[in-house]
């Protein structure tokens, strides 16, 4: 049974920084991280694929930094410059194919969510 493990959640000032891991415990082509603040839709933030590939939204270009250790099969994110909007439930999902990278039907499992929560 495929298990994501998440931790670096946390609480931190607005301008601080914050890094989420996922442990895997496979392979998986590709990887990504998503949020979900309350009362609001699930959102896509950031996806890499086993040739390095990457994917962000518009909101956290700049700032956060997805990347991987395929020989841990571990998926981190690195979190810069936070602001209160950054405030949510970050989720690791993998899948092993490629496809529209922000849409969650093509995530095969899902981590339980780590919390970060910035505060202003």
């Amino acid at each position: 049974q495929v298990q994501l493990v998440e931790s670096g959640g946390g609480s931190v000032q607005a301008g601080g920084s914050l890094r989420l891991s996922c442990e895997a415990s496979a392979y998986f082509y590709r990887m990504g991280w998503f949020r979900q603040a309350p009362g609001k839709e699930r959102e896509a933030i950031a996806a890499i694929d086993s040739d390095g590939g990457t994917n962000y939204v518009d909101s956290v270009k700049g700032r956060f930094t997805i990347s991987k250790d395929n020989a841990k099969n571990t998926l981190y994110l690195q979190m810069n410059s936070l602001n209160p909007e950054d405030t949510a439930m970050y989720y690791c999902a993998v899948g092993w194919y490629g496809g529209i990278w922000d849409d969650a039907g093509w995530y095969r499992y899902w981590g339980q969510g780590t919390q970060v929560t910035v505060s202003s």
